[in-house]
This record gives structure tokens, C-alpha cells and sequence, in this order.
């Protein structure tokens, strides 16, 4: 029995191996709305109200995995969520710095 739950557990992929594919999923889901944005020439205030919108799932994937690897990775909660927030909005920075440049 004891085997088995081993045998399992290190079957079950590691907290750090999901952010990745996370991280890749919401990268280009934001990179898409933005060129799609920024070719129909969406107004800013839209394409602002859309990047909290258009990728929310693979948002809230990407900060479960995250914090999910810095808790195991000994984070505090709120550090965890602190760093799933600055990471966030690094993306939605770069990605409005790319459309105003596309505009």
C-alpha cells in the first residue's frame, strides 16, 4: 500500500512543471487579442477592458500554477500571491506597450 501512494506521488507532476505550460497559454493568448487589437485597430479603452477579459481562464490557470509552485517552493501565501500579481501585470504592461507602438 505504502508503495503504491509512492508510486503515485512521484507520478503526480511537481507544482513548477504546470507553470510553464501555463505561463506559454496566457503569454499567447494575450499576444493574440493584442495583434488582433492592434490590426482592427481597436479603441484603447476597449482593448484595456478586454486584456482583463479575453484571456481570464488562462489567467487564473497561470496564477494556480504559479502560486501553486511558490508555496511549494516555500513562499508565504501572500508572497506567493504578490508574485502571481507582479508577474500578471508585467504581461498586461507589455502587452499595452505593444499596442500603443502597433498604433
Amino acid at each position: 500500500m505504502v508503495i503504491v501512494a509512492l508510486i503515485l506521488a512521484a507520478a503526480a507532476p511537481a507544482p513548477a512543471d504546470a507553470v510553464p505550460k501555463a505561463r506559454q497559454a496566457y503569454a499567447s493568448c494575450l499576444s493574440g487579442y493584442t495583434n488582433d487589437a492592434a490590426t482592427k485597430k481597436v479603441a484603447r479603452d476597449a482593448f484595456l477592458a478586454g486584456l482583463k477579459t479575453k484571456c481570464a481562464d488562462k489567467e487564473a490557470a497561470f496564477r494556480t500554477a504559479l502560486m501553486a509552485a511558490d508555496r511549494t517552493d516555500g513562499m508565504t501565501e501572500q508572497e506567493a500571491r504578490q508574485d502571481a500579481n507582479d508577474q500578471v501585470a508585467e504581461y498586461i504592461e507589455k502587452m499595452t506597450s505593444d499596442y500603443d507602438s502597433a498604433q
